[in-house]
């Protein structure tokens, strides 16, 4: 009676387990059109007992790169995060560039979130530039020169697997992942370009097919545990 109930309890553990990797799977392919999105996976290991446990693990490997038509389109073609900065105040960090001009020529993500310190791109300005390390250039007129508005502002962290899902398509740093650390002298900002998810679709297809096979074993296999140990109470009975 005690093997068919710890049958039962292992079955049960194993299919939540499942469950919970079915929905980070599910998650990533929700995500395969969000720009910068990074896959999430959960890892599952077997214990000694026969117990399935699992860890969550990120993968911040920079998505495939394209180019737009966006001027206010940006890319990160390395590591880091830009800052941005909610209506009431809050900083959190996003690889989403996809950036517009909004209130009073400010540059903003598609959900209000000012960028870096603020960014005010000129109405009427002839054309504005973004460099490799961030620099915003305006030209008023065809041939006049530059001029330097702001900077588009990218951090790191020394743990990027310790930060947490905060707004839209934006992290929060928590204490695993550390502070963030302002990046000097890089060429990792591209304009007229978007990162795309790192979500590898085939894969993450392959592993839902891979699971929801798995699950109806389990799940077959509890119903069979399950009649046996009513046959047995019914036998002692």
């Amino acid at each position: 009676m005690q093997n068919l109930q710890a049958i039962i309890r292992k079955s049960v553990n194993n299919v939540t387990n499942q469950w919970d990797r079915l929905g980070y799977v599910a998650n990533d392919l929700a995500n395969y059109n969000t720009h910068g999105y990074k896959s999430v996976r959960f890892e599952q290991m077997l214990n000694e007992d026969g117990y399935l446990t699992g860890a969550i693990r990120s993968d911040h490997r920079t998505g495939s790169i394209r180019v737009t038509s966006n001027p206010f389109d940006v890319a990160i073609t390395g590591p880091g995060y830009i800052p941005v900065v909610s209506p009431k105040g809050e900083i959190q960090y996003t690889r989403d560039g996809a950036f517009k001009q909004g209130k009073e020529g400010y540059l903003m993500t598609n959900d209000d979130w000012i960028v870096g310190e603020g960014i005010k791109i000129p109405a009427n300005c002839y054309k504005f530039l973004i460099k490799p390390n961030g620099d915003v250039i305006v030209h008023d007129e065809v041939d006049s020169p530059g001029k330097k508005i702001g900077n588009i502002p990218l951090v790191q962290f020394d743990n990027p697997e310790g930060l947490e899902q905060g707004g839209l398509n934006k992290l929060v740093p928590t204490e695993d992942s550390g502070e963030p650390r302002l990046v000097k002298n890089h060429d990792y900002i591209a304009q007229n370009n978007i990162e795309n998810s790192n979500v590898n679709i085939y894969d993450n297809v392959n592993i839902m097919l891979r699971l929801n096979a798995s699950m109806l074993a389990s799940t077959r296999l509890m119903k069979v545990v399950d009649d046996m140990y009513n046959k047995s109470i019914n036998i002692r009975d």
